[in-house]
């Protein structure tokens, strides 16, 4: 059986599901292709793979109707945020009442997105969901590519995205090369309860080792936390019992919420930088991670891949409005261009972020202290940091803007 579409969206997740959702109000033919769909119940101990979604990602997920499917389900918002360095007199304080804001993100299981993205999209009339389900090859012609799925069905399509996560078959298949390096660390993921209330703050710690992260979840004890350290040290916090986990974790955490106890499992993954020499090629686009993944460092990954579905619906939007070819590789290079740059921008910032951080060197550390100071203290850097991060500046898609 062949179906023919006009955008042939390969991965059903976050991105791959924001792409199809903003492209509602179009006649273009959707299909997203996801090898397995998530489980709909959700447990009372929050999912470990947690995104801080940001104001210009809020406002795409509210856009494209997702935003009261995750409020329906659950999310904490945070409306402060204090970064420290161990062992040391600087630091940095913001706060959403500064900044005119109501908070200054959300703490969302990646599950609870997915989830209400995909309630979302099956209510359209112009997308069609194949799940589960699996691309097993592909082929290109003048005017369209050809898939084939797993299931015996084939599919035509103007334009094929890959929005198939960091090791993309889309990608694969295509042979793009990848500017890639390991980051040497590797994340421990897991719930924390904490004896000290959270108070809706995220915290970051930054240790010679790595930096620990404490993200508020919707208990009012209860933390997310994003640890990362040597793929060595990560196995060893990993073997630990739980008791011996949960003093090194309050020890490497400066006692800052009191005693911690991990509460379910404990996960680690490895941090690698990845970023696409092409972004498009003829009849095809990669968005999210298939494109590029960055170190958790500020937590942009996700939101880096939502502006990219954004980015791309506008385009094609345009393109389909102007009645042009939006497969054609010349006229997805405006995306391209937009994207790589601002991939770019954000992989430059978090590596210099992390070697600025990195070590106990103490000429260095000093440097890092005073510098944390000045921002924390000179009028505006603060703030625009923050603005920036929030997405309440720089060049969004027009779904991101105020």
């Amino acid at each position: 059986m062949m179906q023919s579409v006009d955008v042939a969206i390969i991965g059903g997740g976050m991105v791959g599901l924001t792409l199809a959702a903003a492209l509602a109000d179009t006649e273009l033919r959707v299909a997203v292709i996801e090898g397995r769909l998530p489980e709909q119940t959700l447990e009372p101990l929050p999912d470990l793979r947690v995104s801080a979604l940001s104001r210009a990602s809020e406002r795409i997920l509210q856009r494209v109707g997702a935003w009261p499917g995750i409020e329906a389900r659950r999310l904490s918002p945070y409306s402060k945020m204090q970064v420290w360095e161990q062992d040391s007199f600087a630091s940095i304080d913001f706060d959403a009442e500064r900044l005119a804001q109501p908070n200054l993100g959300h703490i969302v299981e990646n599950r609870v997105i997915q989830l209400a993205l995909l309630e979302r999209v099956q209510q359209l009339p112009n997308v069609t969901v194949l799940a589960p389900e699996r691309c097993q090859n592909i082929a290109f012609g003048e005017s369209e590519a050809w898939l084939s799925l797993e299931s015996g069905q084939s599919l035509t399509a103007k334009l094929v995205v890959g929005a198939d996560g960091a090791n993309s078959w889309l990608r694969q298949q295509l042979d793009i090369p990848l500017t890639h390096w390991d980051y040497g660390h590797s994340a421990i993921v897991a719930n924390i309860r904490c004896s000290e209330p959270h108070e809706q703050t995220a915290r970051q710690i930054f240790r010679p080792q790595g930096p620990l992260a404490f993200l508020p979840l919707p208990d009012s004890d209860l933390c997310s936390i994003v640890w990362s350290v040597s793929p060595q040290d990560a196995e060893q916090l990993c073997a630990l019992s739980d008791e011996e986990f949960n003093k090194t974790l309050t020890a490497a955490f400066d006692h800052r919420l009191g005693l911690c106890k991990v509460e379910g499992d404990r996960q680690a993954f490895p941090l690698k930088m990845r970023y696409a020499r092409d972004f498009v090629r003829e009849r095809v686009a990669l968005v999210g991670d298939a494109a590029h993944t960055i170190h958790p460092l500020a937590g942009q990954g996700v939101n880096l891949g939502l502006l990219d579905a954004a980015s791309l619906a506008q385009e094609l939007k345009a393109l389909w409005l102007q009645e042009q070819d939006i497969g054609k590789k010349a006229n997805l290079r405006q995306y391209e261009r937009w994207r790589k740059a601002e991939a770019a921008k954000m992989i430059t910032a978090m590596q210099a972020f992390r070697d600025l951080f990195d070590g106990s060197n103490p000429a260095k550390k000093l440097v890092r202290d005073i510098g944390m100071l000045i921002a924390d203290k000179a009028p505006g850097v603060k703030d625009e940091f923050m603005r920036r991060a929030l997405g309440l500046s720089g060049e969004l898609p027009d779904l991101a803007r105020h």
